[in-house]
C-alpha cells in the first residue's frame, strides 16, 4: 500500500485540456456514451501507458499477472465498445 502513497503520478496538461474538450463536444451532443468511452481511453492510457516507467521503477510488487491481466481486459472492454458503436442500430 506504501506503493500508493508514494508514487507521485503525472498528466501533461495538454492531455488534460484536450480530455475536457472532447468529452464536454460528445456530451453536448448527447453523445454520452462515447463521452464515457474517451474518459475510459486516457484513463487506460494515463495510468499504464504514459506513466510505465514509474510502474517499472516501483518493482515486481505492483507489475504482476494481474496488472497485464487488468490492462488487456481493459483493452477488449475498449474494443467491444467499438465494435458496438460501428453495429449500433438507431
Amino acid at each position: 500500500m506504501e506503493v500508493f502513497y508514494s508514487t507521485s503520478f503525472s498528466v501533461p496538461m495538454v492531455q488534460l485540456s484536450l480530455l475536457l474538450l472532447l468529452s464536454t463536444l460528445a456530451l453536448l451532443f448527447s453523445r454520452i456514451k462515447l463521452a464515457l468511452l474517451i474518459n475510459y481511453c486516457f484513463t487506460l492510457y494515463w495510468g499504464y501507458i504514459l506513466n510505465m516507467d514509474v510502474i517499472q521503477d516501483a518493482g515486481q510488487g505492483i507489475t504482476d499477472t494481474f496488472t497485464y491481466m487488468y490492462f488487456g481486459f481493459g483493452l477488449i472492454i475498449l474494443m467491444l465498445a467499438l465494435v458496438g458503436f460501428i453495429v449500433q442500430r438507431d
